[in-house]
């Protein structure tokens, strides 16, 4: 399961968002029968095994939404569990649902609006009946929402919000909602009156819907005119939340609370209420419209940088764990999607911060966020990094080819990746390469190239011979080493023959959760080992991330792969949707992958999937998932089938449904080497 909310789970990553839609005919089943679904819905695939009968009590169960889950949608949503037999009929709020042989069912429905949402479900075979009231919390979108007469305010809207370190000559945006036509104002401590001015603007997709819902009518975003901006410049707000990078981590989460700002910082340790900042020194919002007028605070601590300049230096594995991937992840926004990743040592200045996140400069025209927790400040005084980048080196090695780059300080780059290159990116530099040494003939690269595109930013050109395979870097004594993978030498009459392929089963911990309980770690095992077998009798060498259902974190996974020498990751899961997503139309088959070299592998895996599963094709798609991120090897994410379909789920504790599955996969992984033995 990848990029959705996991059934039993809170959700994953970054793209656990609001599930909010335009509302939806629901799919409802006819008595007795399959439910309705439009003529390109995926229907029970004639490939999968049939779904196995269950006879016996009823015992009526739901097993998502867990009941303290709290929802995040528009109007319709699916509950799925089990009534234990499959003679049973099954209503919820009135509404037939059909049951499936093995006693599954999963129902699409509307949802009431309230914030405790009540669905009232009734069992009955030739014999029993069985009711159960089932309630699930619902998180209504104007929760926030603070009311006087007409005038109204949105608190949650509020953003800024939080703790921000800006540049003294920098504008920072303010936004909010409140009530059409009002006269909104911010007031600060000191007197000073910052106007907010009404902007309509598109109401937001949310992401889920974007990604996952193949009804395009939903991704219309209506016009509101309920929200106001403004702009501040040059004044602190709210009480002062001290350095923006302090030494001590711990000393940052006590001035946090001393501000009374834990709402931010969760871990912040137990400090005596009397230090908490008196109401006063807030800031608040004013909306009026006409006799009415509604107040807040706004939760909001700025603070002006000193002009000295912050420089900071990255470290992931500050406890000294030797447990992380000694890369520091940057954002172009915070909280946005991962785009640089920089090795443990680099250096940059800090030029803001917003709450958990540091604003680094990276040249006169680039900037990006990292995690604060990743970055200690070096010693005041010290001055902006600005490197000169010298002569080059390439050594070859027997399974790859080694550039050496002498920078004068560790300042951040970018690696960006073509089929028969690669381009390293370095900011705030200047370039002063003389040299480039290739040492003995290689076959490998085929040539390096170095530009100055900016005052303070270098290129170094990698061009390859062979369509890329890896590469990785980090720095030794002040120089960036970039190591370039050769490919492997595949026999295309035997392609499997001496590879060394990592097959990682996605969770535990974490996943999805079928109707009958099916967990999705324990199919993906399942999955994984029968595609163990099918490859070490192709004669390949296999690196199984686990062989139990004992969790293993992400980031171990990639790095067994990697000592292992695995020239490739193929990553076991199955799917399910967000809240709000209509299962009975969006689901099928897909593939992931992160970095492009990956793409083949994981169109020639997505072709027999779609194949042999007989599901609809959802096609490769790209994400920010740590399995497929890692550079010194091609990687994909599998999502064969859909843990919330009853069919789907029954077929996944099948044995004939889990080798069709593996045998799809395998078969992709060979054609998918067979191929790239023709190219080479």
């Amino acid at each position: 399961m990848v990029a959705k909310r996991c059934l039993g789970w809170v959700g994953l990553l970054a793209l656990a968002a609001a599930c909010a839609h335009r509302p939806a005919v629901p799919v409802l089943p006819k008595r007795g029968g399959p439910p309705r679904a439009p003529a390109d819905s995926a229907a029970t695939s004639a490939a999968l095994p049939p779904v196995p009968a269950a006879h016996g009590a009823l015992d009526l169960r739901v097993v998502y939404p867990p009941p303290d889950a709290l929802l995040e949608l528009r109007d319709s949503s699916f509950l799925l569990g089990s009534t234990g037999t499959g003679e049973a009929r099954l209503t919820v709020n009135g509404t037939p649902v059909h049951v499936w042989p093995n006693g599954a069912w999963l129902a699409w429905l509307p949802f009431p609006r309230d914030s405790l949402m009540q669905f009232q479900l009734e069992a009955r075979t030739a014999t029993d009946s069985a009711r159960l009231t089932y309630v699930v919390h619902r998180l209504l979108p104007d929760r926030g929402r603070q009311t006087v007469g007409a005038a109204w305010v949105d608190s949650l809207s509020l953003a800024p919000r939080g703790q921000v370190w800006v540049a003294r000559d920098e504008y920072l945006s303010l936004s909010a909602s409140a009530a059409e036509g009002a006269l909104v104002r911010l007031h600060l401590p000191d007197g000073t009156v910052v106007p907010l001015t009404a902007v309509p603007q598109p109401a937001p997709v949310p992401t889920a819907v974007r990604v996952f819902d193949r009804d395009t009518t939903k991704l219309e975003a209506r016009l509101r005119r309920d929200s106001y901006v403004g702009l501040l410049r040059g004044r602190p707000v709210g009480p002062d939340p001290g350095p923006v990078l302090p030494r001590d981590p711990f000393l940052s989460r006590v001035l946090a609370l001393a501000a009374g700002h834990c709402g931010v910082q969760p871990d912040c340790p137990a400090v005596l209420p009397s230090i908490q900042p008196p109401d006063s020194a807030w800031a608040r919002v004013e909306v009026i419209v006409g006799s009415d007028t509604a107040r807040t605070r706004w939760p909001l601590q700025v603070s002006l940088l000193d002009t000295v300049p912050v420089i900071a230096q990255f470290n992931d594995d500050t406890s000294g764990l030797g447990t992380s991937d000694s890369l520091t992840v940057g954002r172009a926004l915070p909280g946005g999607t991962y785009h640089w990743f920089f090795p443990t040592g680099t250096r940059a200045e800090v030029i803001g911060r917003e709450n958990d996140e540091l604003r680094i400069r990276l040249s006169a025209e680039s900037d990006a966020w990292i995690p604060a927790a990743d970055a200690r400040p070096l010693q005041r005084g010290l001055p902006v990094p600005r490197g000169i980048v010298g002569s080059v080196r390439l050594t070859p090695q027997p399974d790859r080819v080694t550039l050496r780059v002498p920078v004068t300080q560790q300042v951040p780059f970018e690696l960006v990746e073509s089929d028969h290159a690669l381009v390293l990116h370095l900011y705030g530099v200047v370039g002063d390469v003389n040299w480039v040494r290739y040492g003995p003939s290689d076959s490998l690269i085929r040539r390096v190239t170095w530009g100055q595109p900016a005052a303070d930013e270098v290129t170094l050109t990698v061009e390859l011979a062979n369509s890329l395979w890896g590469y990785r870097t980090h720095w030794e004594n002040g120089d960036l080493l970039l190591d370039v993978r050769r490919p492997p030498a595949i026999d295309e009459a035997d392609p499997l023959k001496g590879r060394v392929i990592a097959v990682d089963p996605g969770h535990p911990p974490a996943g999805a959760t079928g109707p009958t309980g099916l967990r999705e770690a324990v199919a993906n095992l399942a999955v994984a080992e029968r595609l163990r077998a099918l490859l070490t009798a192709a004669g390949a060498h296999v690196l199984m991330t686990r062989t139990s259902d004992t969790p293993v974190e992400l980031w171990p996974r990639v790095r067994q792969a990697e000592l292992g020498g695995a020239e490739l990751l193929v990553s076991i899961h199955n799917n399910a949707l967000p809240d709000g997503i209509n299962p009975f139309l969006n689901n099928g088959t897909s593939v992931y992958y992160n970095q492009s070299r990956s793409v083949p592998l994981a169109r020639a895996v997505q072709t027999e999937l779609v194949r042999q599963l007989r599901l609809r094709d959802l096609g490769i798609g790209r994400g920010d998932l740590a399995l497929v991120r890692g550079t010194w090897m091609p990687s994909v994410l599998t999502e064969g089938l859909f843990m919330i379909l009853p069919d789907q789920e029954a077929a996944l504790r099948d044995p004939r449904g889990q080798q069709l599955y593996a045998q799809a996969v395998f078969d992709g992984i060979r054609n998918f080497l067979r191929e790239r033995a023709r190219e080479d």
